[in-house]
């Protein structure tokens, strides 16, 4: 296998690693999300039943 051959095959690879690591990363930063914001209207709701408006 020639040289140029080789760096092409890593650096494509390389491309797919990363592409697969930013839509994991995207997928984790999401759920962490939706799981702040259910919490954050839990405790709006609990609020609302101590406190009457």
């Amino acid at each position: 296998m020639g040289p140029e051959f080789h760096l092409e095959m890593i650096a494509h690879r390389t491309a797919e690693l990363r592409e697969e690591a930013d839509k994991y990363r995207r997928a984790r930063e999401a759920e962490e999300d939706r799981k702040a914001h259910s919490s954050e209207k839990r405790r709006g709701s609990l609020f609302s039943k101590i406190i009457p408006a």
